[in-house]
Order: structure tokens, then sequence, then C-alpha cells
């Protein structure tokens, strides 16, 4: 696969990759300025900036993940809705449990008709 569809495809889970070094970058220094400083006045903009920043980055980058995830499940369910289609008129699926009154031609579902050949 090409890189330029692989990027357009994959951006969520690129995005989630990239915010997360960014997140765990913005923790670790957050947490080397705390440890450097002994007033807790100049403790609290590392906490911040560092500490609250970075986790909110990583929750952001993990719900891009999942979102990545979730957009692939769809993708598969709606794969077998259209196998499930296209059998919906021989014994082995019940049209009308699928919602399909008459089932599918197989230039209309061609994942089947290129497998069934």
């Amino acid at each position: 696969m090409r890189l330029g569809t692989l990027l357009r495809l994959g951006w969520d889970r690129l995005s989630a990759a990239i915010l997360i070094a960014v997140g765990a970058v913005a923790v670790i220094l957050g947490w080397m300025g705390v440890s450097g400083a002994d007033l807790p006045s100049k403790q609290l903009p590392y906490l911040v900036s560092g500490g609250i920043g970075g986790l909110y980055i990583l929750g952001v980058a993990a719900v891009l993940w999942l979102s990545g995830d979730l957009r692939d499940e769809w993708s598969r369910l709606g794969e077998i809705k259209t196998m499930l289609g296209a059998l919906a008129g021989t014994d082995l699926v019940d049209g009308e449990v699928l919602g399909v009154v008459e089932p599918l031609r197989p230039e209309q579902a061609p994942g089947v008709a290129a497998g069934a050949r």
C-alpha cells in the first residue's frame, strides 16, 4: 500500500501516536520541573502545564486510537451485512431478519461475488 493511502486511512492512529509522544514528553518535562523546584509556588506551573496538560494530550490520543478501532469494526460489520444480504435469497439466511426484502444481485455485492467464484 502506498504511503499516501496509508496516511489517509490511518490518520487517527498516526495522530494518536504523535500525541502520545508529545504527551509523554510534556509529563516528563513537568516532572523534571517539579523535582527541581523546592517551593510549592514554583512547582505549580510545572504541574499545570506539564502534568495536567500532558495527561489531557494523552487522553485525546487514547480517544483518537479508539476512534480508529471503532471505524475498522464498523466497516467490518458493513462487509458482513453485505455478505449476508447476498445470501438472503438462499435457505442459509432469513432475509426478513436482515431487513432485506429481495436478495442482492452479485453486482450489488462485489466482494461476495468475487469470493464465490
